[in-house]
């Protein structure tokens, strides 16, 4: 699943904009949105689902190639776990829209570690993180995503906090997603 929002003008990467400016932002944003649906929707080993903000815009030319459903409403975490109550039974994955350095091989290793975990999640320098999974094998805990400090360092440490005793979760690769001009930079090797 990738979490996506709509590439609009003034309303996607924000932060990056501030460097860089709202268009080369979109750009940016959206040349890397469709990279990741392009290059994932390719492999026949999974479906891609992308789960869109805001929902009433489920037709968006850059949608084409995967099945497209809307985030809904609530914080980040309640949106999170959403498609994991939705979708039909199996392990999941679901990652960010702006991880250019996300390649296929990453998934494949998040889903070998679901074969022996509850849960995976793929940490970001930045401390967030890019990715999570889960087996599926039980709910998701309610406790999931309560309390996390969103964009933040603390983002995956208070998420880790709230899985409750008698849960698995593994560590998946360290990727990182692009929120200011500090990480377009790193992304671009300068």
């Amino acid at each position: 699943m990738i979490f996506a929002r709509v590439p609009q003008f003034g309303r996607v990467k924000q932060r990056l904009a501030e460097a860089i400016g709202p268009l080369a932002a979109m750009r940016f944003y959206r040349q890397t949105l469709d990279r990741q649906i392009r290059t994932l929707s390719r492999d026949r080993r999974w479906t891609v689902w992308l789960f869109v903000t805001p929902d009433h815009v489920l037709d968006h030319p850059a949608w084409h190639r995967a099945n497209v459903r809307g985030q809904g409403r609530g914080d980040l975490g309640r949106r999170m776990k959403r498609p994991f109550r939705l979708l039909p039974p199996g392990p999941l994955v679901l990652v960010g829209s702006d991880i250019p350095a996300m390649q296929p091989r990453h998934i494949v290793r998040a889903f070998a570690l679901l074969g022996d975990h509850d849960l995976v999640f793929g940490p970001a320098t930045d401390g967030g993180f890019w990715l999570i999974g889960a087996r599926r094998g039980r709910p998701l805990p309610r406790s999931l995503f309560a309390k996390v400090r969103w964009s933040t360092q603390h983002a995956l440490a208070d998420t880790l906090a709230t899985i409750p005793p008698g849960y698995t979760t593994a560590i998946a690769d360290t990727l990182d997603d692009v929120d200011d001009a500090n990480d377009l930079r790193r992304w671009h090797g300068c």
